[in-house]
């Protein structure tokens, strides 16, 4: 299958308004292909059309415009469903089942046996990092960063050929931030696509190969990872950290070159230099005031440099 995902001219229009109605485009003719076996980072800050998105290719809203197809089949085909998983941003169950209970219940929604439910159910839970003491709880008695956990498992229990998540990292300390992510790189090793929306960016340079980014309902941009931030933004050069410096040496160097540019970090200063050879001019006035060399990287785009650029047209 070249896609597994395919989306072609969406768009979602919303009622606004009490007395005098009015429609807002949340969505406008999106249009976006998903490779398999990745891991897809889906980007746009709030109100951007992400969960929209998502929420109309699970079937729980009827786009205005435009067609989408998962594992090659329309949006609309029933059977398809039993072979995808899919955590909201706020996953919401029953107060009164136990992650067991739910996971089980799950289990018999996909027509799985009782052994292969016990047993996934489980690994399942382990593998999202719920402790076993909490697995014959009360969900009402989850946090929310539990209830994530037991969201993420519940997305799993069918053995998708493809999972979508919602902000999968929402709730979560560092500690379970790590194990999720663990848990999301090991999908992609199982062959299993991931498409995931989230607003932690370092989350996604970890995980992702390839991204889109939203912009009030439009794409802004999208493609492999590395190559997005690989472009030549006009910047280039290298960064030189330091520490030790006093404010005249800071000056020194700031008088050696003028193409440099000095900002300060919390531990020193950071000099940008415009090419190699105005590096080792810094480094010798750094040595020469006794100053600590932290590193010296060439400077590149990141993810949220290209999260926040503005369009041309801007």
């Amino acid at each position: 299958m070249e896609n597994i995902v395919e989306i072609e001219g969406l768009s979602k229009d919303y009622e606004v308004g009490f007395w005098r109605k009015r429609k807002v485009r949340a969505l406008d003719g999106l249009n976006l292909n998903v490779k398999p076996g990745g891991i897809f980072g889906f980007l746009g800050g709030n109100g951007a059309g992400k969960t929209t998105t998502i929420k109309i290719l699970m079937g729980l809203l009827y786009p205005t415009e435009g067609t989408a197809k998962i594992l090659g089949s329309p949006i609309d085909v029933v059977n398809m469903r039993s072979r995808i998983g899919y955590c909201p941003e706020n996953p919401y169950f029953y107060d009164y089942l136990t992650p067991l209970e739910l996971l089980d219940y799950f289990g018999r929604l996909f027509g799985l046996d009782a052994a292969t439910r016990g047993s996934r159910s489980a690994d399942l839970l382990n593998a999202v990092g719920l402790e076993e003491a909490a697995w014959k709880r009360q969900l009402r008695k989850f946090s929310k960063g539990m209830q994530q956990r037991v969201g993420l498992a519940q997305a799993l229990i069918n053995e998708p050929d493809i999972v979508f998540l919602d902000e999968p990292m929402s709730g979560l300390d560092p500690v379970g931030r790590r194990e999720i992510r663990e848990l999301i790189a090991g999908l992609k090793t199982k062959g299993t696509s991931v498409f995931m929306s989230t607003h932690i960016l370092s989350d996604v340079e970890a995980l992702c190969d390839e991204v889109a980014i939203l912009r009030k309902g439009k794409l802004f941009a999208t493609g492999d990872l590395q190559e997005l931030l690989s472009r030549d933004t006009g910047r280039g050069g290298f960064e030189v950290i330091a520490s030790g410096l006093s404010p005249a040496a800071v000056a020194q160097i700031e008088a050696l070159s003028k193409g440099s540019v000095v900002t300060a970090k919390p531990n020193g200063i950071a000099i940008e230099v415009a090419n190699e050879e105005s590096i080792e001019g810094v480094l010798r006035t750094i040595r020469d005031n006794y100053g600590k060399l932290i590193s010296v990287l060439p400077v590149k785009q990141s993810l949220e440099d290209l999260f926040i650029e503005k369009p041309a047209a801007d």
